[in-house]
């Protein structure tokens, strides 16, 4: 019988590795943004204030709070101002000053993009995706768009929310699983599958009641390959989903922690970061591959998980549901076994359908994003 357990995982790693785009691998593999933000070691070495500023690597939230509620609000500005990519990725530090710090290096950012498009000694290559960058910045610049966090590093990453995240009583934030980054966070292709997209979506279902964060802060697979089938990136951006929900306990005054929504190889992430009461007050999972844990049992039993039914044109149903040698996300969530609390999915399609307006799902996101479930 042990025999054939193993023989059976065997093939369903296999499996795994077929469905997963096998071949082509070496070319997707991505390596994580990880680390403080660009310009951490001008900020830790700057004395103008007279003391040290907060350490971005190592300062907890807690502590970037307290540090920044000890400044007037001028001091606070000119951080901003000075150190822009800094201040706005700074987990704990006052909202709106974030906000204001990552539209000065959106600024900033736009301006290099722009140079580099003129920039003779540059190929035709470099010119078009310069022009690319340039505009995907100003188009996060427009409409005064709340951006809590823009890193220009790698393909980039950004969140930005969604309502009043400093007076809201309920927040919840977004998760996001493959192909997402800078340039595919608010694609108006397929909407309901960008962080962006899903945040709206929420955000309207709950009359606006609850502030959303669309959150595209890890470096996500590209395509389906070795990336998507191993946990490596799951788990860099779980370090970092962490330290988000950290910042946003002592940052913002919620009724309650944030409510996660992880879709896809978000779940993986959502999963591995495991967060806890005074982090999240629930956790959502949607065409999940899996959580990295066998069971719910394998997360924190004090915070509520749901699983969203698959729907019937889902690919993701085609991927086994298995960990082994390194490959595979583990049990299905939506399985009877797993000890998640059961959603539905009536009305939605594909893979990228479940925040479509109109679908039970998102019906039901809304209901758990307000406190009704």
């Amino acid at each position: 019988m042990r025999g054939f357990r193993i023989r059976r995982a065997l093939a369903a790693a296999v499996a795994l590795a077929a469905v997963l785009g096998a071949g082509g691998w070496a070319a997707d593999t991505q390596t994580p943004v990880t680390g403080p933000p660009p310009g951490s070691a001008a900020w830790t070495a700057d004395t103008s204030l007279g003391r040290r500023l907060p350490d971005p690597a190592t300062t907890a939230p807690d502590g970037v709070a307290a540090f920044f509620a000890a400044l007037a609000p001028a001091a606070q500005d000119a951080l901003a101002v000075r150190y822009p990519l800094v201040v706005g990725n700074l987990d704990g530090a006052p909202v709106a000053l974030r906000y204001r710090a990552n539209a000065l290096a959106l600024a900033a950012e736009r301006t290099r993009e722009l140079a580099r498009a003129a920039d003779p000694a540059r190929t035709p290559q470099d010119h078009e995706a310069a022009r690319t960058r340039a505009e995907r910045y100003r188009t996060l610049l427009d409409g005064g768009r709340q951006i809590l966090a823009f890193d220009p590093r790698g393909r980039g990453q950004v969140a930005e929310v969604y309502g009043d995240l400093a007076a809201a009583r309920r927040t919840a934030v977004i998760v996001p699983g493959s192909d997402i980054d800078l340039l595919d966070f608010d694609r108006t292709a397929d909407p309901y599958g960008t962080p962006a997209g899903m945040a709206r979506a929420l955000y309207e279902a709950t009359d606006r009641q609850t502030a959303v964060i669309a959150w595209a802060g890890y470096t996500t697979p590209v395509g389906l390959g070795l990336d998507a089938a191993t946990e490596d990136l799951a788990r860099a951006g779980a370090t970092r989903l962490d330290r988000l929900l950290d910042g946003l306990a002592v940052s913002t005054r919620p009724q309650e922690p944030a409510t996660v929504f992880c879709h896809s190889y978000g779940s993986v992430v959502c999963g591995l970061a495991r967060p806890t009461p005074d982090r999240a007050s629930g956790v959502v999972v949607l065409g999940s591959p899996g959580m990295g844990v066998d069971s719910a049992a394998g997360l924190d039993p004090r915070v509520p998980l749901w699983a969203t039914a698959r729907n019937g044109s889902d690919w993701i149903g085609d991927v086994p549901n298995v960990r082994l040698l390194g490959l595979g996300h583990g049990a299905d969530p939506t399985a009877p076994g797993f000890g998640a609390r059961p959603l539905p999915a009536t009305g939605s399609h594909g893979h990228t359908g479940y925040f479509a307006p109109g679908t039970a799902s998102l019906a039901a996101y809304a209901a758990v994003a307000l406190g009704r479930a």
